[in-house]
């Protein structure tokens, strides 16, 4: 019987706005991963902003989505959740790319484990103001009318209300503030579901493998700004939070 590949999975390049040697890296990791798993999963933010618009998409991506959306026709499926920056997508990436775009976490078999899959926005104590922020910017009134701009219009507006950068300077307070809010939703989220046995998430840019229980395990992938940092998940095994520069 041949090996059953694994899952590799990552979140939080941020392309767009990510170091050039960081999307350079990125890249690379999506090749290497494309010959080596069985499927591949890219958990939010995959984008630092994109948005389908009435006349097209967000401009300047067109290298990494050619690069998916080769890996899907050589028969490795992609899966790839819209994250706080790259929520807006649609048609665009789940019918010319080819991926299996989400909007809303999921919980589904990922190598053999009863896994919930999501970004991470939104989850656990705190982070109020972007709750209702959350729901104004994905709002159909919303996501109507900024969809009629034109597309170098939008992008401009996005890239002028980005903070990706200037957060890249530090790790704050607020930020271990949100790793630590969801650990511990994590955490609870295991212990109250027994047939749980993963819960993977990203958004706080902070990777972390924690066992909760015998065999259970919350895993943050982290992300290519701060880190190169990526996951491998396979049957039976426990799961590997790598760092690609430690290849």
């Amino acid at each position: 019987m041949p090996d059953i590949k694994p899952v590799f999975l990552a979140s939080d390049a941020h392309l767009g706005a990510s170091p050039p040697a960081h999307h350079r890296a990125f890249l690379a990791w999506l090749a290497h991963a494309a010959g080596e798993a069985s499927e591949i999963i890219i958990n939010g933010d995959l984008f630092d902003f994109w948005f389908e618009y009435r006349w097209g998409t967000t401009r300047g991506h067109d290298e990494v989505l050619a690069i998916l959306r080769d890996i899907v026709v050589s028969g490795v499926p992609v899966t790839l959740v819209g994250g706080n920056h790259d929520w807006w997508g649609g048609r665009y990436l789940r019918d010319t790319v080819g991926v299996d775009f989400l909007t809303e976490p999921l919980v589904r078999d990922i190598a053999g484990r009863r896994a919930f899959l999501a970004h991470g926005d939104g989850l656990g104590d705190g982070d109020h103001g972007y709750r209702v922020l959350k729901r104004v910017l994905r709002s159909r009134v919303t996501r109507t009318a900024f969809g009629l701009l034109p597309v170098s219009v939008g992008d401009r507006i996005a890239g002028g209300v980005s903070n990706t950068e200037d957060r890249w300077e530090q790790w704050g307070e607020r930020q271990r503030e949100r790793s630590a809010a969801l650990e511990a939703w994590a955490v609870a989220a295991l212990e109250q579901d027994p047939e749980l046995q993963l819960v993977l998430l990203g958004h706080t840019h902070q990777p972390m493998s924690k066992e909760v229980g015998s065999g259970r395990w919350y895993v943050n992938s982290g992300d290519w700004v701060f880190h190169q940092s990526y996951v491998v998940l396979a049957p039976g095994v426990a799961p590997q939070l790598l760092d690609w520069r430690d290849r």
